[in-house]
């Protein structure tokens, strides 16, 4: 479903992506792994045409998408719950659900939506009129996935959503991923939490400076040695 081939990203003159390639098919989970400023958010911003590429190539369905806006990548599937989450802090919980379907020409179905949203995150119904940043973490996680959920996308993309987020809420979180992949959902999910991000996925890429460097099934690459002494602690 998505294919990055020989992706390359800088930022002035400083390199950020050196040639990534990956691949995620129809239904999996994958995980991006690695450490803070090894790369994963910009290879989640390039996806979604946040930041062009210096090389490479972006395939989303098998149709060659680098060139597309960030409009034309949503309406084709594509859907980011960006890292810090970026909820509006002034809107309520239902303006900022509404605004995760603002391209959609259905609008007479969005209640639908966010009703069903609301039954996959009980939270954010009991908060529905709440100002969203007024809501600890936690919620505003949940809140910004389920913002992203409203464009209808095919292929999920998730920037680090369990970070600074208590253990408990990390297991919502955990639950809410496996529940999505069940449906049918395409996940990419991009961790500093190695252990949560290799428990749920089936493939994972281990981002290092940059490169890939390591690539394999996820619980291949939990036994490693490399995996184990700098992402598991062990």
């Amino acid at each position: 479903m998505l294919e990055l081939a020989g992706i390359s990203v800088q930022y002035g003159k400083r390199p950020v992506l050196r040639e990534v390639s990956l691949t995620i098919g129809a239904g999996e989970i994958v995980s991006l792994v690695g450490a803070n400023a090894a790369g994963k958010t910009t290879t989640l911003r390039t996806i979604m045409g946040l930041k062009e590429p210096a090389a490479g190539v972006i395939r989303f369905d098998g149709e060659d998408v680098t060139k597309l806006t960030t409009v034309e990548r949503v309406r084709r599937g594509l859907a980011l719950s960006p890292e810090g989450r970026q909820i509006f802090p002034k809107f309520s919980v239902h303006e900022n659900l509404m605004m995760g379907g603002y391209h959609r020409a259905d609008r007479n179905r969005m209640d639908d939506d966010i009703a069903r949203v609301c039954d996959m995150f009980p939270r954010l119904a009991e908060r529905r009129k709440q100002r969203a940043g007024s809501m600890s973490g936690g919620e505003q996680q949940m809140l910004a996935i389920g913002r992203a959920l409203m464009s209808h996308p095919r292929c999920l993309l998730l920037d680090e959503p369990t970070l600074g987020l208590a253990p408990i809420i990390v297991d919502e979180i955990d639950r809410i991923v496996r529940q999505l992949a069940k449906d049918g959902m395409t996940i990419l999910l991009a961790e500093q939490n190695a252990a949560m991000a290799l428990a749920v996925a089936e493939r994972a890429y281990v981002l290092d400076s940059g490169r890939i460097s390591l690539e394999g099934q996820a619980a291949a690459l939990k036994e490693t040695a490399e995996v184990r002494r700098f992402y598991l602690g062990a």
